[in-house]
C-alpha cells in the first residue's frame, strides 16, 4: 500500500492556513463529541481498500475543475468552479483554502492536494456549501470522507482537534497490545503525518498522510501519462 514521505518534495507549512486550521480544529471539537464507531487502527487499515476506490473516483471531478487539462487546479480555476457553483467565499478564504491544501507550493493543486481539499469542504459543512456539495457530484464521497473523520476522531483521543505522538502509540497499542513493536510502529505513524515537525497533526495533515497510505500521491499524473 502506500508509502511515507520523501519522493524529493518536501512538503512545507503555509502560514495563510492560520485561520483556515481553527475553524478545522473548531469543527472537529465538536465533531468528537458524537465519538467514534472505530475501535482499533487495524479497523482503519481495513478499510484503506475502499477508501482507495472511492477517492480515485474524484479524479472525474477534478479533471472538470482542470480548466486547461494541465493536471493542477490553480487559484483562478478554483475561483472559477466556486462561481459556478455558487458558493460566496471571499476571495481571501478561496485563497486560504487554496494555499492550505497546495502544501508543496506549486501554485496549483494535484491530485491528492485536491482531494483534501474536498475533504476539508465537507469537514466545515457550510450552509452555502452544502447544496454545492451535491452539485459537485459529491454526494456518493461523503460515506469516504466521514470514514476519515472518524479515524481522525479516533486517533483525538482528548478530543481537542489535534492529535499528538503519545494519542498515537495509544491508538497503536490498543491494536497490538503486548507487541514490543508497536510503539515504534506509532512513532513512525506520527512522523508521517506530522508534516511541520511542531509536534501535533492536524486534520488537513492527516489527510495528506492518509493519501500516501492508500497509495495516492502527488505524482499519479505523470505516472498516468506514461
Amino acid at each position: 500500500m502506500g508509502g511515507v514521505i520523501g519522493k524529493g518534495d518536501t512538503p512545507r507549512y503555509s502560514s495563510a492556513a492560520t485561520k483556515l486550521e481553527q475553524k478545522m480544529v473548531d469543527a472537529m471539537q465538536q465533531r468528537a463529541q458524537q465519538g467514534t464507531s472505530l475501535r482499533s487502527f487495524n479497523s482503519v487499515i481495513m478499510k484503506f481498500p475502499k477508501i482507495d476506490e472511492s477517492l480515485r473516483n474524484c479524479r472525474i471531478i477534478f479533471q472538470q475543475f482542470d480548466e486547461d487539462s494541465n493536471g493542477e487546479i490553480d487559484q483562478l480555476e478554483l475561483k472559477h468552479c466556486f462561481q459556478k457553483l455558487d458558493i460566496s467565499f471571499t476571495d481571501e478564504e478561496i485563497k486560504d483554502l487554496f494555499e492550505a491544501c497546495d502544501i508543496y507550493e506549486h501554485m496549483g493543486m494535484k491530485f491528492n492536494e485536491f482531494i483534501v481539499f474536498l475533504c476539508l469542504v465537507y469537514l466545515l459543512n457550510d450552509p452555502a456549501v452544502s447544496e454545492a456539495r451535491k452539485r459537485m457530484g459529491l454526494g456518493n464521497l461523503e460515506p469516504t470522507f466521514e470514514t476519515l473523520v472518524d479515524a481522525f476522531v479516533f486517533l483525538d483521543k482528548n478530543k481537542d482537534g489535534y492529535v499528538s505522538k503519545n494519542e498515537v502509540i495509544e491508538a497503536i497499542n490498543e491494536t497490538s497490545a503486548g507487541e514490543r513493536s508497536s510503539g515504534r510502529i506509532g512513532v513512525k505513524r506520527f512522523e508521517e503525518m506530522d508534516w511541520d515537525k511542531n509536534g501535533t497533526v492536524t486534520f488537513k495533515e492527516f489527510l495528506f498522510a492518509f493519501t500516501r497510505w492508500v497509495g495516492i500521491d502527488d505524482n499519479e499524473d505523470d505516472d498516468d501519462d506514461e
